[in-house]
């Protein structure tokens, strides 16, 4: 516990220095995948960008309920997993469509890292509105929001990045409904367990990547 603490008063002392190295990490993210002669090189390092956010996430995490918090992340990760296995293989929930191979190693036809994006976007968000004076049913509103709005961005790089594309051009709007409806789910799930997410530096990651696909999107497609 004191090696854990030490860790986090680290990482909150430094947030100055971290979120330039982040600034700077993901810049040059975005300078490689736009040269034609690196892009392939960088297109393979996408999953380990997003462990990279896990890993300052998880060093810099001064929630309570750890063991809570830790439980509840690992059933969002199962859940959806399966609902994303489901999708894939059904097009019932999101719409036709299917995964690339640049999100790293699959089970079902489904990469294992996409549930983590999950739980990802889920911690970053709720600890995002947790510092707020909102009321409990508008932190859940808005943080499920910035989760879609998040999502929209990623739908329009993602077939370019070759993470996942659809059987039609366009991304359907079932694929945004039901994105909302269990981002919902799954933060009304956080409140009920009376879990309070706290971490500095969420706000600063969810930044860096949503830029860094807007700046794809300006740029690449």
């Amino acid at each position: 516990m004191k090696s854990k603490n030490q860790f986090v008063n680290f990482f909150i002392n430094r947030q100055k220095t971290i979120i330039i190295l982040l600034a700077i990490f993901y810049s040059v993210g975005v300078a490689g995948m736009l040269l034609p002669t690196t892009q392939y090189y960088f297109l393979q390092l996408t999953p380990f960008a997003l462990l990279l956010s896990f890993f300052v996430l998880a060093m810099s995490d001064e929630s309570q309920q750890r063991g809570k918090l830790i439980a509840y992340l690992l059933f969002i990760y199962v859940t959806s997993y399966v609902v994303e296995v489901v999708g894939v293989h059904t097009g019932w929930l999101f719409g036709a469509y299917s995964y690339g191979d640049n999100l790293g190693v699959k089970l079902w036809d489904t990469p294992l890292i996409i549930g983590a994006n999950w739980f990802f976007l889920l911690y970053t968000t709720a600890a995002i509105f947790e510092k707020t004076n909102l009321s409990t049913s508008l932190k859940i509103l808005f943080a499920s929001s910035s989760m879609l709005v998040y999502d929209i961005v990623m739908e329009q790089v993602a077939p370019t990045l070759d993470m996942w594309s659809w059987k039609h051009v366009d991304v359907p709007f079932q694929n945004y409904f039901t994105w909302f409806l269990i981002a919902v789910a799954f933060h009304i799930g956080l409140k009920l367990l009376k879990i309070k997410i706290k971490n500095e530096l969420a706000l600063a990651i969810l930044l860096c990547q949503f830029i860094f696909f807007v700046l794809l999107f300006i740029f690449l497609v």
